[in-house]
């Protein structure tokens, strides 16, 4: 592993968007290593909005490809990090 790729997907209006943002991630799962998802839940109450945070594999061409997807769905944002490693 020559860097840690880390990408944030915001989705807005959750619940609407779910289906298209899972989709995406199961065509993209053999490249990510760790999804953590984080939405407000109280009693009664879900968010609307949800942050997935993905520790990708080392492969730039694969998590383009998967940002260049996600972005295409209307109520989501992607942002991304790497970290190289010296």
């Amino acid at each position: 592993m020559d860097k840690h790729i880390v990408v944030g997907v915001h989705v807005t209006e959750r619940v609407k968007h779910a289906g298209e943002v899972q989709k995406v991630f199961t065509e993209f799962g053999c490249q990510i290593r760790t999804r953590l998802g984080l939405h407000e839940a109280e009693t009664g109450v879900c968010s609307p909005n949800g942050l997935i945070i993905l520790d990708m594999v080392d492969d730039d061409a694969q998590v383009a490809s998967l940002k260049a997807k996600l972005t295409a769905i209307d109520g989501v944002e992607v942002q991304s990090m790497v970290f190289d490693h010296p």
